[in-house]
């Protein structure tokens, strides 16, 4: 284990003046961060550019939590567009970072802010008379701060149920916490408390709701159902 935890500590330095370089490639409007997966409240190891406004030492974004959700599983995910909150148009990519054995620990992620170029495609857009509605990007959370990230998630989620936690049903309950797992959210230190203390309900009950969705999830996967004999409509 330790010897693996040196090759990705490794990679991690190899990789820090990539950063610098990409970035200066393409210049102010391009942010280049590194992060280390292993410690997602502080994942940002390196960091070049101010687009979303990263420091080293910060957190990962709703994105990356998303793909340490996936785990070896997680793909490469290019080319996709966000907006920020404070409405900059980003077109980033996250490539993941695997050591030799094929584990995901890290990504490398590259935003560029298109807002300008967006701008000038509507007006030209507006002037050949092509001009249509287009879908607007969904809103990223990017902060140093963990706990904002984990709670635009939830304020996201109850916001697609359009209820709050009260007014939720236990399908809806046991959803909303399957979202939540399946965005990464259970994966850094203290966020069952955080999720506990803005629903109003007690940390045993918010473990339970995510035990009861793991193992429902872990019933289907493996194809098995656990409904008692004669339960069956």
């Amino acid at each position: 284990m330790e010897s693996r935890e040196s090759e990705r500590d490794a990679i991690l330095r190899a990789l820090t003046p990539v950063v610098d370089g990409i970035a200066a490639t393409f210049g102010p409007v391009c942010e280049v961060v590194l992060h280390d997966y292993r410690r997602p409240e502080k994942s940002v190891v390196a960091v070049a550019g101010a687009v979303t406004g990263r420091t080293v030492g910060g957190a990962m974004s709703e994105i990356g939590l998303r793909v340490l959700a996936r785990g070896d599983d997680a793909d490469d995910e290019l080319n996709y567009l966000t907006r920020t909150g404070g409405g900059k148009l980003v077109k980033s990519s996250t490539m993941v970072l695997r050591d030799s054995t094929g584990a995901v620990f890290g990504a490398l992620c590259v935003n560029v802010d298109v807002t300008e170029v967006d701008r000038v495609q509507g007006l030209l857009a507006a002037l050949a008379g092509t001009a249509g509605v287009r879908a607007d990007p969904p809103v990223t959370t990017f902060g140093d701060d963990i706990d904002s990230v984990v709670g635009a998630l939830l304020d996201a989620h109850l916001l697609r149920q359009d209820q709050t936690w009260a007014g939720l049903d236990r399908p809806r309950r046991l959803a909303l916490f399957r979202g939540l797992d399946e965005h990464g959210v259970f994966a850094v230190r203290r966020a069952i408390e955080q999720v506990a203390a803005r629903l109003g309900i007690s940390r045993a009950s918010a473990y339970s709701y995510l035990s009861q969705t793991r193992a429902a999830r872990d019933t289907a996967a493996n194809g098995t159902d656990d409904t008692p004999e004669g339960a069956h409509p």
